[in-house]
């Protein structure tokens, strides 16, 4: 694929983003996260929430104490709510698209009582509490569910299927997926997250539970409220390759993001920072970095590229929308997000990542437009462009 767009698809109304609410391993708060992440400062830590002495591997990125997701989810909800300035009669017309890895009462659950612990129940009991309205989604498409959540938000407020939605996903690192992830050798044994880089030995889990409002630009413009960023554009695309490595040259990527700067209209000129889905692994990484090659030709040499996971781990199905937080705070910010962990340049990831000398310096790009990308096992490819109001 060359830097050339076509004629832009876009919906009727343009879809904004509105109030960010989440939870990491730094505390509760946008805040917290992105000063972490401008600065390069990782979360991770021994893991102390459950037993790792027979691990390969003993280190995450985990808030502290002991979270329910639950409950972590309802204020994330609320905060997202809240800054966007949504009162209740609002929230009680706004559909929730809710990405979680699922009830993490369901492995208790009696056998006859396992129903009210399925996922889409869950997400019911999120809705009622935070008075949203019904029939919402509910996404476990491993590390991209929470971008298609907000892919698919976003097309329903743009083709004025809704006012609005909010999205929010969670997931607590907790002791079956750790020994899943570490069963299968994907955990860093040097205890760090280290993407793109020579030397990395491979991902980290991490806390992460975030929500964001979606909104139409015109809902939002009549109720006085002021957007964080515009949710230019978006795509997904899948490989069909591999149901668990990523195919080597990342064309299935690559047409995500193509897709992503189709919708929204714009060139890879224009993008000033990537938000790379970077997990830390050597066959990912690679591909990942062929995929931004591929999507944005010529400008990719001189794009900012860094992978927050680099900073709070992979959150899985929370990942996605984590990233997005750190990408739209960033853009505001107008400061580059640290790739963190770097030991030396990998010949084959040829990408101009964001070292942390760098850390404090403006985006690449004057178009004040940004990537945040995921991809996930089995293919899944999603592309999220936001940029400035």
């Amino acid at each position: 694929m060359t830097g050339t767009v076509l004629t832009a698809r876009r919906g009727p109304r343009t879809v904004v983003v509105g109030g960010m609410g989440v939870l990491s391993a730094f505390g509760r708060g946008v805040g917290p996260l992105l000063a972490a992440a401008l600065a390069g400062r990782a979360g991770f830590g021994p893991v102390g929430r459950f037993e790792v002495a027979g691990r390969r591997v003993d280190r995450a990125a985990l808030h502290p104490g002991e979270p329910s997701l639950a409950r972590e989810l309802d204020r994330a909800v609320d905060e997202a709510c809240g800054a966007a300035g949504l009162s209740a009669a609002r929230r009680a017309g706004c559909p929730l698209y809710l990405a979680v890895h699922g009830d993490p009462a369901l492995a208790r659950a009696a056998p006859v009582r396992r129903a009210e612990h399925a996922v889409e129940a869950f997400a019911a009991g999120v809705a009622r509490r935070a008075g949203l309205a019904g029939g919402g989604r509910a996404y476990t498409s491993g590390c991209t569910a929470s971008a298609d959540a907000v892919a698919d938000a976003a097309s329903a407020v743009a083709r004025g299927r809704a006012e609005r939605v909010v999205v929010a996903a969670g997931y607590l690192v907790e002791a079956d997926q750790f020994a899943v992830f570490d069963a299968g050798g994907a955990l860093a044994r040097d205890g760090r997250v280290r993407p793109f880089s020579a030397g990395r030995t491979g991902l980290l889990l991490g806390d992460g539970v975030a929500a964001v409002v979606l909104e139409s630009a015109d809902a939002a413009r009549a109720r006085g409220a002021e957007p964080l960023a515009v949710l230019a554009g978006w795509g997904r695309a899948g490989d069909a390759h591999h149901v668990c490595r990523p195919r080597p040259d990342g064309a299935g990527l690559a047409r995500a993001v193509g897709a992503a700067l189709l919708r929204g209209g714009i060139g890879p000129e224009r993008i000033g920072y990537v938000n790379a889905h970077g997990a830390g692994s050597v066959l990912g990484d690679r591909a990942e970095a062929a995929a931004l090659l591929r999507a944005l030709g010529p400008v990719a040499a001189r794009v900012p590229v860094s992978s927050s996971k680099s900073v709070h781990g992979q959150a899985l199905e929370a990942g996605a929308l984590l990233e997005l937080v750190v990408t739209v705070a960033a853009l505001r910010a107008g400061r580059l997000p640290v790739n963190a962990g770097l030991l030396g340049p990998d010949p084959e990831c040829p990408l101009h990542l964001v070292r942390a000398s760098a850390g404090s310096g403006a985006l690449g790009s004057p178009g004040g437009f940004a990537l945040s990308l995921s991809t996930a096992f089995g293919g899944a490819n999603t592309a999220l462009l936001v940029g400035v109001p």
